[in-house]
């Protein structure tokens, strides 16, 4: 079977930057699994994993459109310390670089500290990869037909790899 829409499809990936430095792999843990057609990945790695099948192995290099968009400068924002949230510890406290959670009128968003002071925090909204040239190399392990519950409710349910109610 082949990747299409109305289809769950499971891979390994390892993502690397412009320079080709890893910045994330799947190996070792669970392998990605989503529903294709339903916006729930990247939309040139969708694009790429179309009629791919078990088995496939391919590299995919997205431009910052493809991926997760260009930076935008004007999504730099001071805030309350108190509303940052995700140290690793009670007594740590938020240093530039680090990403803390968010909660925002569209949910919980993730953002990078770029400045702190005793109070207020200037964090950095774009997503962290923003404006980044990805290359994606692809291990396809599985493709099944979705189920009609995944189709409705737009995700992959079941398992350690999907979402269940």
């Amino acid at each position: 079977m082949n990747i299409a829409d109305k289809t769950v499809a499971q891979f390994h990936y390892i993502l690397k930057d412009e320079a080709g430095n890893e910045i994330e792999s799947s190996h070792g843990h669970e392998p990605l699994a989503y529903l294709h057609g339903a916006n729930n990945t990247l939309p040139g790695l969708e694009k790429a994993l179309t009629d791919k099948a078990a088995g496939d192995k391919f590299t995919v290099t997205l431009q910052p459109e493809e991926a997760y968009g260009e930076r935008n400068e004007t999504l730099v924002e001071r805030v309350s310390a108190k509303h940052l949230h995700g140290l690793p510890s009670k007594n740590a406290k938020w240093q530039p670089g680090m990403i803390a959670i968010v909660q925002t009128e569209q949910g919980q968003r993730q953002v990078t500290v770029v400045k702190t002071g005793k109070f207020m925090v200037t964090v950095d909204i774009n997503p962290p990869l923003a404006g980044k040239v990805l290359t994606f190399d692809i291990e396809v392990l599985d493709v099944r037909a979705a189920t009609e519950e995944e189709i409705q409710h737009g995700h992959v349910h079941n398992g350690s790899c999907g979402h269940d109610h």
